[in-house]
């Protein structure tokens, strides 16, 4: 018995081996081809990101423009308004 099981036992571990080497073969080459379709859709997108890039460029100079003439724009009112109190102040000082 002893010695059927030590000439059964080996043969059984390798063949286990040859399958689940087998099996790793299998899932390598099954995610390599997975990487490579992965890979594809990356380029894909960011190829349409690199399509859109002028878009946001014009988006960004406009937003910028829009920002300095904003800007401007309340410098000149609260140059106005703190010129008039200053008056005030100036003609109260004055008075008193």
């Amino acid at each position: 018995m002893i010695s059927f099981l030590q000439t059964f036992l080996p043969i059984v571990i390798y063949f286990l081996l040859i399958i689940l080497l087998i099996i790793g073969i299998i899932l390598g080459i099954r995610s390599i081809q997975t990487l490579n379709k992965v890979d594809k859709v990356v380029e894909d997108v960011n190829d349409k990101v690199q399509s859109l890039n002028g878009f946001f460029n014009i988006i960004d100079f406009t937003t910028d423009k829009i920002v300095s003439v904003t800007d401007k724009v309340v410098e000149g009112i609260s140059g106005l308004i703190g010129h008039v109190f200053k008056r005030r102040r100036t003609k109260n000082d004055e008075e008193e």
